[in-house]
């Protein structure tokens, strides 16, 4: 098993009502999956492959509850990472040299049914996690936006925040709302649902408690 480690900040928009249940071991409020996920590596490596910098996406679907399979996901990597780097993110988030269900990567992997040839393209990608805004953007592919979930009374910011010692993506998620357009192999259009914005820290054996 090549060794790994990630730390990275994300954003991430589903379909699911804010505060999404698939955090709670509930089913998606509207009966499917499908979502749009973007990380920056602020420090890293893959075996003696330095990651710090890189950037890479995906674009998840499932026509039921992730657990039940039969997903589609199409990679993206940003196009100025090396063929070194872009190989090690692929087998990171292929779940390769993972130990089994202990990071999103492996868990989500072994649901998939059909995964489309990776899109190496430049991706724009800006996370503030604790003022919970965001972006994503990959010409012709995404277009995410997220922001803080505001009070339908006063318009306040609101802020809450899904804490899971033991889980396989983060330690603490701040919640958000986010809209994307996707186009492609996945074309999705989500409006004012769940946003996530995090700071992950996985390696080879799950989430890292430092």
């Amino acid at each position: 098993m090549t060794p790994w480690e990630i730390q990275a900040r994300e954003l991430a928009n589903c379909n699911c009502s804010y505060g999404c249940p698939c955090q709670f071991n509930d089913l998606p409020t509207h009966g499917n999956c499908e979502a749009v996920v973007c990380m920056q590596v602020d420090k890293g490596h893959y075996g003696e492959v330095d990651l710090s910098g890189v950037r890479f996406a995906c674009i998840v679907w499932w026509p039921g509850p992730v657990h039940d399979g039969k997903g589609k996901c199409q990679p993206v990597v940003d196009s100025s990472a090396t063929d070194a780097q872009r190989e090690s993110i692929l087998k990171i988030m292929s779940g390769e040299d993972t130990d089994p269900g202990k990071t999103i990567f492996n868990v989500f992997a072994a649901t998939y049914d059909e995964v489309f040839d990776p899109v190496f393209a430049p991706i724009d990608f800006q996370v503030d996690i604790d003022s919970r805004k965001g972006h994503i953007r990959v010409d012709g592919l995404i277009d995410t936006k997220g922001e803080p979930i505001k009070n339908p009374i006063t318009g306040d910011e609101h802020r809450a925040r899904i804490d899971i010692p033991d889980g396989f993506e983060y330690r603490l998620a701040e919640v958000g709302s986010a809209s994307s357009v996707t186009l492609g192999n996945i074309q999705l259009n989500l409006q004012n649902s769940y946003g996530q914005f995090a700071n992950i820290h996985l390696n080879n054996h799950g989430v890292v408690h430092a």
